[in-house]
């Protein structure tokens, strides 16, 4: 049997591929009610028979022993859990990049589905679902009482149907109802995009495409844009991704690392911790980096950022990171179920446990919501005065016209960025960022 190893939150993306097996039953020390480990499993076998022989209702005794076995599980933290069939088995098609669904990342958090990060361009993404959301009710059904993987499974349906969320938001009063249109979801893991000489590499999630599909796109751009010294800067935005492969986020930090170590793994047994380092050869040569993060960056994400932000590779800029530090390993057990089981602990090259803590940017900016965007396009912007308002102002005539054409140059980078700052506040700081940096790099020329 094989092991899946992950690194992302529970409910969507998942793992990298070990090999082992399960073993079991293990001995235990007596604990502290006086039973042994064989003992509590004779009271367990107590409680079966009766509830399969005495329940009102008859039962089915599989249904019993798998949520028996998933009540263990999902008892130890929020990403540990017991997978049927069918759920192993979409888990394994997400990895894949192409599933059905909402495209949200979730976990569970008091009792309700929390989302971790909703996927660019998906159902979840227009309807206007909002990383940090809490999810109360499902077609007006409460969440309350089911695990994650039971309210995983309400939300998914076929392509086309309509699914009722109800929602509380941070900075809302009341919940409120969100109507979402089920579709096939393909995630297109990296897309690029150049903001002036600036290239944007928007990684959106860590699945089995990711590394190559960076590697491409990454040597398409540099070549269009006309060579790495063409470019003063590179923007890295792992806003809202969940996470994913572990090994893929060690291959992706690696394209921007010249050697040392990108993360740590510690177990319970020292002998499985692990310690992943980077080649030598910095695909961009040290062209400047900004990494941006916020809350929907997750487990993988956060490897990617504490690494380059720990080797001083690139300023992380953004609001904290999810705080998922754990990995989870996923063992196939018999009956093509699996068990999804937290194994380790990850750490940043310089010790830093990420677990419930997350990455703190180097430069917290706040991305305004889409409901204040609205308002703040909607309010009438203030008159203001120049000198061109002025009487009796003296005329640019005198300008030549390599002077008026640079003036025209700069008039529409300046649009350009103030479109920018509207669409994507966080993306236009970043970018200033690079600027600055690229000035001072010329300067120290």
């Amino acid at each position: 049997m094989q092991k899946f190893v992950m690194a992302a939150c529970a409910g969507v993306a998942v793992g990298a591929l070990v090999t082992t097996q399960v073993v079991g039953p293990v001995l235990a020390d007596n604990n502290d009610r006086g039973g042994s480990v064989y003992e509590q499993l004779d009271l367990f076998g107590d409680v079966f028979e009766r509830v399969r022989s005495q329940y009102v209702d008859e039962v089915d005794s599989a249904e019993l022993i798998e949520a028996a076995i998933n009540g263990m599980l999902t008892s130890l933290d929020p990403h540990s859990g017991y997978m049927g069939p069918d759920a192993f088995e979409n888990m394994q098609v997400q990895t894949r990049g192409e599933f059905g669904g909402l495209g949200i990342e979730v976990t569970m958090e008091d009792g309700f589905v929390k989302v971790v990060a909703p996927m660019d361009g998906t159902p979840a993404d227009d309807a206007g679902i909002e990383s940090g959301d809490l999810i109360t009710h499902i077609d007006g059904e409460s969440v309350s009482g089911l695990t994650l993987d039971e309210a995983v499974e309400q939300m998914r349906g076929p392509e086309g149907s309509e699914i009722v969320v109800t929602v509380l938001r941070d900075g809302e009063s009341d919940p409120f109802d969100v109507s979402i249109i089920r579709d096939r979801i393909t995630m297109e893991a990296v897309r690029t995009r150049m903001e002036a000489d600036n290239l944007v590499l928007r990684v959106t999630t860590f699945n089995d495409q990711t590394y190559s599909s960076l590697e491409e796109k990454l040597d398409e751009a540099i070549e269009e844009a006309g060579g790495l010294d063409s470019l003063n800067g590179v923007v890295l935005d792992l806003r809202n991704n969940p996470g994913g492969l572990l090994e893929q986020a060690i291959r992706v930090t690696d394209t921007f690392l010249d050697g040392g170590e990108i993360v740590s793994t510690r177990s319970r047994d020292s002998d499985d911790n692990e310690r992943f380092n980077a080649e030598s050869g910095d695909k961009l040569d040290g062209v400047p980096i900004v990494v941006l993060i916020n809350s929907g960056s997750a487990s993988a994400s956060e490897i990617v950022a504490g690494a380059l932000q720990d080797h001083r590779r690139a300023t992380v800029v953004g609001t904290k990171s999810f705080g998922k530090g754990s990995v989870q390993t996923v063992m196939p057990l018999r009956g093509d179920g699996a068990m999804r089981l937290t194994t380790s602990l990850y750490y940043t090259p310089s010790g830093r446990s990420i677990q419930a803590l997350g990455v703190s940017p180097d430069v917290v900016v706040e991305q305004p919501s889409r409901r204040v965007a609205e308002e703040e396009d909607n309010a009438e912007a203030p008159r203001v005065r120049s000198e061109a308002d002025l009487r009796g102002r003296l005329d640019g005539d005198s300008l030549s016209e390599d002077q008026q054409r640079l003036l025209e140059e700069e008039e529409r980078a300046a649009e350009e960025m103030a479109r920018l700052r509207e669409e994507d506040y966080q993306l236009a700081y970043a970018i200033d960022i690079l600027k600055g940096l690229g000035a001072m790099g010329r300067n120290a020329r």
